[in-house]
């Protein structure tokens, strides 16, 4: 079944979504009966190309490769402004599913939620990796699909492509989830893994956590806890039917750990990890981020380097944990065919 799909957004993630289309192209039609058909992609940086027909993967990537634009693409198309703004975009170009793979703002969720919203009243559904939306507007983006007949799908924004909503979904339906907690940043994983087993201080597991590319040259937002507390917010109201805000988590980063506090919990048979948590006691929903001493026999505490993982208490169940990356083009591309291909299943059983 074939599905025309607009990307907003074409960076890491948009190019690694393209990646898999490309390579898995037959697979995902024979084993899955899905053929994406990109019709348009826009990027702010990018710029912006639309072909009704189909844009030819090869060539997109090629292009982007290169560090051309997409405007020179070079196959059949419409003649479109260098930057085609993202709300015209949607609002123009006929399409099956928005792919919606845009900057993160934690604050406002903008300009990416508007770009939902409009694709949901466009009759498109919406996969996207930004934690903004997810994290600020989930029940009211949710409901504004459900009254649309189309779905809001959110995989890639927690633990990147390792299947979070889906296990919940489909592999843990029928379960009542008591408590969440887990490793939701790779950052200060590396971080804490560095200074334990090559007893780096602090700031020296920072530089080489910021020279190999797992933290960002202000890296507040991973050590202070604010990339887990969003990722965390998400979990207690797509999960838990929680209402809860990013300001309401009570929130404690790893800086002030230094190397001996370090090795005094690991002498004491205890591994210091940045634990997000949401337990849901009732009607009520509590959630923090804060680093806590875990005994070497939880499952979390032997997650190492920039790996993520969750605990899931259930009701029928226990405890059911799941690791995997975090982050990663390829990973995180994978989030957003994921929920592709759930979408494709949805429709067929129509």
């Amino acid at each position: 079944m074939e599905y025309r799909i607009i990307l907003i957004g074409c960076g890491t993630v948009g190019q690694g979504l393209l990646e898999i289309f490309d390579r898995k192209a037959e697979q995902l039609r024979d084993q899955h009966d899905f053929e994406p058909k990109v019709v348009a992609i826009t990027d702010k940086l990018k710029g912006s190309v639309v072909a009704p027909d189909g844009l030819n993967i090869k060539k997109v990537l090629s292009l982007l490769k290169e560090g051309k634009k997409l405007n020179d693409y070079d196959g059949p198309r419409l003649k479109v402004e260098d930057f085609l703004d993202p709300l015209d975009l949607i609002e123009q170009v006929e399409a099956d599913i928005m792919a919606e793979m845009t900057y993160t703002d934690i604050k406002t969720g903008e300009p990416a939620t508007s770009y939902i919203k409009k694709a949901l009243r466009t009759g498109k559904h919406v996969v996207t990796s930004n934690k903004g939306p997810a994290a600020l507007h989930y029940h009211e983006l949710k409901e504004l699909a459900n009254l649309n007949q189309r779905q809001f799908r959110i995989e890639g924004t927690v633990m990147s492509g390792t299947p979070v909503f889906h296990l919940v979904e489909n592999g843990l339906a029928g379960n009542d989830i008591r408590e969440i907690r887990g490793i939701l940043n790779g950052t200060t994983n590396f971080i804490l893994s560095k200074m334990e087993t090559d007893g780096m201080e602090y700031d020296e597991a920072l530089k080489l956590a910021q020279e190999l590319g797992y933290a960002e040259a202000d890296p507040t937002a991973d050590v202070e806890g604010f990339d887990a507390v969003a990722k965390v917010v998400i979990l207690a109201n797509a999960l838990m039917g929680g209402k809860i805000k990013p300001d309401e988590v009570k929130r404690q980063g790893i800086s002030a750990l230094r190397k001996k506090d370090i090795l005094e919990a690991k002498a004491a048979g205890l591994r210091y990890k940045l634990i997000a948590k949401v337990k849901k006691d009732g009607s009520r929903i509590e959630a923090s981020v804060s680093p806590e001493k875990l005994p070497f026999s939880d499952p979390l505490a032997g997650v190492m380097g920039a790996q993520n993982a969750l605990t899931f208490d259930t009701d029928l169940m226990g405890k059911v944990t799941i690791q995997g990356a975090g982050a990663g083009r390829i990973e995180t591309g994978f989030s957003i065919l994921s929920d592709m291909l759930a979408i494709s299943r949805g429709e067929k059983k129509k």
